[in-house]
């Protein structure tokens, strides 16, 4: 991941936006919730938002808040990812555990071409509180 000084001023307030839209994903023990805003950074206008399943089918935050950017701007969504080029940074408050997903492989794409992952600090515990809502937890068994 990137260090932190690149992280933008405005970041703390686009991962509180996610950490909200991510209290809207309903709960499973299978699903992680999550929020996903998708910014300008040079203007810092916000294009779209998202959270998991907020789409029809089994909808990550991400793909919801690209669906939604697609319908907005009236692009297919099989050209989006072409549309989206100019993508360069994706801020995260917390990398996805490995035992979810096992190798993250859409990240590894991603920075195949050349886009960036940032870490932004200070979120960690709320991001995971919210995330796992609906898991079992240890003590719980």
């Amino acid at each position: 991941m990137t260090n932190t000084a690149s992280i933008p001023r405005h970041a703390d307030d686009h991962m509180k936006l996610a950490i909200s839209l991510a209290r809207k994903s309903p709960p499973k023990p299978t699903n992680y919730c999550v929020g996903a805003v998708l910014i300008n950074p040079d203007s810092n206008e916000e294009l779209a938002t998202g959270y998991t399943l907020e789409c029809e089918g089994n909808t990550h935050a991400e793909q919801c808040c690209f669906i939604k950017f697609a319908e907005s701007r009236g692009i297919a969504e099989d050209r989006l990812i072409i549309a989206a080029r100019n993508i360069k940074t994706v801020y995260v408050g917390v990398r996805e555990p490995e035992k979810f997903v096992g190798e993250n492989e859409g990240r590894k794409k991603l920075e195949e071409h050349g886009i960036q992952f940032a870490h932004v600090p200070g979120f960690e515990k709320e991001i995971l509180e919210v995330a796992t809502a609906g898991h079992v937890r240890e003590d719980e068994r």
